[in-house]
């Protein structure tokens, strides 16, 4: 009947029930999710003083930058001693970042932790992540006007994070790739293509809205032809490398001085050039060259890619300044993924998780355990209560609101202890 209650035995049935463990298990999730990120940067001391930092987490401040002035970004501790109360954009981590605090960029302010800066960090990049702006759309996140649910991923060369819907190719189940390069920094680095037909997560196909560098199989050779089937001759130059074109005519040229004969074929020349052909490559010693040989499609999409994909990259003389001319040597380096930094958080928070509340209870009689634990969960519920009125506000909590919480809790703790009566049996 429309409008009557439930009872209250049926509307208990409904409401989901959480357990002690559930609550526990979700707060250890969060302790590891704050550590993996935050982990390896100092909470204390300000960043600068360690130069442009391999990988950190950063923050950009709309109080003192705000859209329209010029993009900053501040370290972990800056972000705790500096601009406590103002409001802060999480940018995640960035690579080779160095803390613009106080810098030039910043007309009212001074840092407290480091203020002997540079005027300006000329290493730094910046991208609209530091107004609170995201993907090609361009929104915030969470974005308020955006009602469909999405996941941002973030690319690993620009380093800018994109919804989903918007990488032109779909995204893998969670966890089945570890890295993802967007439209853009696909077409900027167009040697990925290359390597994506055989190590991307989701395989590049053959489809008509692709520029496919074709192949054509004889037996067990193949030729680099153009789409549309005719002779290799009228290939792309950018297919077949000076090399291999050098091979090729001085294959032709031997035919040509030989007796035709029916079983000299179009085949033959192309078995004997392509053999000619791979041990030239063979013998240059670029993994990319020999890539560049087989079928592979370049599109306007994202590409996402497995755990370790990047130790196959080829690190030969001419990729290496290839890298470094398109400003991504970083890729060559395995400490530079976000995975590398989440861990180096994790090992440092087992090296420090020692339990002191377990090594105290176990060494106390049960009487002094049961009372210790009472006094355990009366800080843990009024600490809550206290940290909530910070959450609530959206402001920062900081070294001295902790301190004041501890001296109020001592000074009730002592007024119930001296306010007790004791009675003897």
């Amino acid at each position: 009947m429309a409008g009557a209650e439930e009872p209250a035995g049926r509307q208990s049935e409904l409401e989901p029930v959480v357990s002690l463990v559930d609550v526990l298990e979700e707060d250890e999730e969060l302790e590891n999710e704050a550590c993996a990120v935050l982990g390896g940067s100092d909470s204390e001391k300000c960043s600068y003083s360690q130069g442009s930092v391999k990988r950190q987490a950063l923050y950009a401040c709309s109080t003192c930058t705000p859209e329209g002035e010029e993009p900053a970004g501040i370290c972990l501790a800056c972000s705790y001693e500096c601009h406590g109360s103002h409001k802060l954009f999480e940018l995640y981590t960035k690579r080779n970042f160095c803390c613009d605090c106080g810098n030039s960029k910043f007309k009212n302010l001074e840092c407290k932790l480091f203020p002997d800066k540079a005027k300006i960090n000329c290493g730094n990049k910046y991208n609209d992540n530091f107004f609170g702006l995201y993907c090609i759309c361009k929104r915030p996140y969470p974005d308020p006007e955006d009602e469909i649910p999405d996941e941002m991923i973030q690319c690993v060369v620009c380093e800018d994070w994109f919804h989903g819907r918007h990488l032109g190719a779909v995204p893998p189940e969670s966890g089945d790739f570890q890295e993802m390069v967007c439209q853009a920094c696909m077409k900027r680095c167009s040697f990925l293509w290359a390597y994506a037909a055989h190590l991307a997560v989701t395989k590049v196909t053959a489809e008509d809205d692709g520029l496919l560098l074709n192949v054509d199989v004889v037996g067990d050779q193949e030729f680099i032809q153009p789409e549309n089937g005719a002779h290799r001759d009228g290939a792309l130059k950018e297919d077949v490398p000076e090399h291999g074109k050098a091979a090729e005519k001085e294959v032709k040229a031997e035919q040509m001085n030989e007796p035709c004969t029916s079983s000299s074929s179009e085949a033959d020349l192309q078995t004997a050039f392509k053999n000619q052909h791979l041990n030239t490559e063979s013998q240059s010693g670029c993994k990319l060259e020999e890539l560049k040989a087989k079928q592979f499609i370049k599109k306007d999409t994202a590409t996402y890619w497995p755990l370790n994909w990047r130790s196959k990259l080829c690190t030969c003389k001419d990729c290496m300044k290839m890298y470094g001319d398109l400003d991504v040597l970083f890729l060559t380096d395995e400490c530079d993924t976000v995975l590398a930094y989440e861990n180096k958080g994790k090992v440092d928070q087992a090296a420090d998780s020692r339990d002191p509340l377990m090594d105290t209870l176990n060494s106390m009689n049960r009487v002094q355990q049961v009372e210790l634990i009472c006094e355990y969960n009366d800080l843990k519920t009024e600490l809550k209560d206290y940290l909530k009125r910070f959450a609530d506000e959206g402001t920062v909590v900081k070294r001295e609101d902790i301190q004041q919480f501890f001296e109020e809790f001592q000074s009730k703790k002592r007024r119930r202890v001296d306010g007790m009566q004791y009675y003897c049996s």
